[in-house]
């Protein structure tokens, strides 16, 4: 975001933030091992906000789920501690699109750390192989530029820390993140396509609120997603 410090720029943080509240109402996955605990709708859009709102976009992440828990008026368990940060990473990763290759050191050497902590860690020594899916992220950056790589590259990075706080705070076996496995696969493809969708989506209709108010100076506008009709 170009100019967040404007009435305009607060505007769309505050128009992400409340997105992402109401995003945080619906639960879709149940987090396993994590009785009662689930994913929810915005883990199908929260990153994106990272490529409208750059740095700002992490910020309003983190925000939203630290409201969303104060207001709930219950106390913060360890896992909701778990959920807070990974989004961020996400968004950051998403946003940080243009650097390619080994130029976006964070996003490679984020999912690096996470493989090699969880290999130091006995549990995680058992079932190394699980790790093995945060290389995703960092081939992403050698792939060519597509929406769908980015997205899916935004949500392992999540993964990756929040697997990583799980495994060093929750008492867990080598079993269940080896059952892990195949779900993943399929819980995060899911993300991937529903982050790539909301961007699509909110880039056309900004990109229709630029034609009556000039908001290219507060939001990152990306053309190449915008739909050319008739």
């Amino acid at each position: 975001m170009k100019n967040p410090i404007s009435f305009r720029g607060m505007v769309f943080l505050a128009i992400f933030a409340i997105l992402a509240f109401a995003g945080l109402q619906i639960s879709v996955f149940s987090i396993q091992g994590a009785n009662g605990k689930a994913f929810t709708l915005f883990e199908f859009f929260g990153p994106m906000a990272g490529g409208f709102l750059g740095v700002s976009g992490a910020i309003v992440v983190f925000a939203a789920k630290l409201v969303n828990q104060l207001i709930a008026g219950t106390s913060i368990s360890m896992i909701d501690l778990i959920k807070l940060t990974p989004m961020m990473f996400a968004a950051a990763y998403f946003a940080r699109n243009s650097l390619r290759g080994a130029k976006d050191t964070l996003g490679i050497a984020l999912p690096v750390l996470a493989m090699l902590a969880f290999w130091m860690h006995p549990i995680g020594q058992q079932a190394w192989f699980y790790a093995l899916y945060w290389t995703i992220p960092i081939m992403v950056k050698f792939l060519p530029d597509r929406l769908f790589l980015r997205s899916l590259g935004a949500t392992f990075s999540a993964h990756a820390v929040g697997s990583i706080l799980f495994l060093y705070t929750i008492p867990t076996v080598p079993a269940l993140w080896l059952g892990l496995m195949p779900i993943v696969a399929i819980e995060r493809t899911l993300f991937a396509l529903g982050i790539s969708a909301s961007y699509l989506f909110f880039t056309n209709v900004l990109n229709a609120v630029d034609r009556a108010i000039e908001i290219r100076k507060y939001v990152d506008l990306d053309k190449r997603y915008v739909l050319q009709l008739g």
